[in-house]
């Protein structure tokens, strides 16, 4: 039971920063970022948040040093919104899952193309 109430205040902790970051963060630093997943601790005061930014190598260590700059704006504003006992500290982590998918994909189809040939 306690797993479930953990995943709910994982996507609702993702859906508000989502809004958040979308909406009220204007820091320039920050580009195209995309909240992915949002994992929580057992006992609810970390939260570990995997982001994947648009963008290059540059673009994407500045996205993340802004969003760690506004890590305390964005806890607070979370506290506000979740109403919870304790918000929790949030941890900032880049999401590859993406670009790794792509990888994959492009060499599937690399290899899938000479046997097209044959």
């Amino acid at each position: 039971m306690a797993r479930i109430r953990v995943s709910r205040v994982g996507e609702q902790i993702k859906k508000e920063l989502s809004l958040i970051v979308q909406q009220e963060l204007k820091d320039p630093r920050i580009g195209f970022v995309t909240i992915t997943d949002v994992e929580m601790s057992g006992d609810l005061s970390i939260a570990k948040i995997y982001i994947s930014v648009f963008g290059s190598a540059e673009q994407k260590q500045d996205s993340l040093h802004g969003l760690e700059k506004a890590k305390g704006f964005l806890r607070s504003e979370v506290g506000r919104r979740v109403h919870m006992r304790h918000t929790p500290e949030l941890v900032f982590v880049m999401d590859e899952s993406l670009e790794h998918h792509a990888h994959i994909s492009k060499l599937l189809n690399d290899v899938k193309t000479p046997e097209q040939d044959t």
